[in-house]
């Protein structure tokens, strides 16, 4: 179901912007919220900031709103819980509904109904403890990525060379109270695509002088590099926006979202993970992404709220 395209803003109704969220990521929630609420208020759109500190329902009792447009990243505004919310109150929201934003926000599960349809994604292992650090090891050697299973923004995240730091690894992932997931390290070229109504705007290459592209990468550092033209052909980089379209259709992701993606040495790409809820900071690839195919930011939230509206 396509978007409606909306020519007045006063077609929106009024508007609440979700953001903050009590979730690792709020910081950067909270900047990409007003980020999102300054454009919108650019072009006259009845738009109030509302900051997400507890209860989303508590939030938003005392307005009146016809509908969201959703920018609180990880749990609780990403995994399913506040679109369950949203759904149950009518409030017509940005973003994917509650099976699929439940499902992404779980790297293990998205990578698992990859697999079942055929896409790549990289060979992993869930380590439950200290008592199965020698069987991953085994399963996958040397060196891995080590991820809290429902974080983004690479909160968590580490990469082990060896057992030593593996275990510390384990230790830092299991802060956050969910499945700690270990993955082969990929060798090769990371991308990012965003999709956006069914279509994938301009891929983006992400070159990082860190060992890997971590929270200090995305959001901190002025070293980390953005290729956009990516460097790949235009065959290569079509194949790369259809797979990017595709892993968002197998787990049902609906109005926006960002596909990470790595070529391997061998020239395969293997498939991240998939965000629901991307970020919208001076330092975001959607925007980057956006601003390639000639669509400014503000542009680019107004597009993706029109996605709230359906046909």
């Amino acid at each position: 179901m396509k978007a409606l395209r909306i020519q007045q803003p006063e077609d929106f109704g009024r508007v609440a912007v979700l953001m903050g969220g009590s979730a690792a990521e709020r910081e950067v929630s909270l900047k990409s919220g007003l980020a999102v609420f300054e454009a919108l208020k650019n072009q006259a759109v009845d738009v109030v900031a509302v900051d997400v500190k507890e209860s989303a329902i508590a939030a938003l009792a005392a307005q009146k709103i016809d509908r969201v447009f959703n920018i609180i990243h990880g749990r609780g505004g990403e995994d399913g819980v506040l679109q369950a919310i949203l759904e149950d109150m009518n409030l017509p929201c940005t973003g994917s509904g509650v099976m699929a934003s439940a499902l992404t926000m779980d790297k293990l599960r998205t990578k698992l109904c990859w697999q079942g349809y055929g896409l790549l994604t990289p060979k992993w292992f869930v380590l439950k403890d200290e008592k199965e650090i020698d069987a991953c090891i085994e399963s996958l050697g040397f060196p891995v990525i080590v991820k809290p299973a429902q974080e983004g923004s690479s909160i968590g995240m580490s990469k082990a060379n060896n057992k030593d730091e593996l275990r510390k690894a384990l230790i830092l992932a299991e802060n956050y109270q969910c499945d700690v997931l270990v993955e082969a390290w990929v060798t090769g070229e990371e991308y990012t695509v965003a999709v956006i109504d069914g279509e994938a705007l301009p891929v983006i290459r992400l070159q990082t002088a860190n060992e890997f592209y971590d929270f200090e990468a995305k959001y901190q550092s002025n070293s980390t590099q953005y290729h956009c033209p990516c460097g790949l052909s235009e065959q290569q980089e079509n194949k790369l926006k259809v797979l990017a379209v595709e892993a968002c259709k197998v787990v049902g992701v609906k109005g926006w979202g960002r596909v990470d993606v790595f070529i391997d040495s061998e020239g395969e790409a293997q498939l991240i993970e998939v965000n629901t809820v991307p970020g919208m900071t001076d330092h975001s690839l959607v925007p980057m992404a956006a601003k390639a195919e000639g669509c400014d930011f503000d542009e680019l939230v107004w597009r993706i709220l029109e996605t709230s509206v359906n046909e």
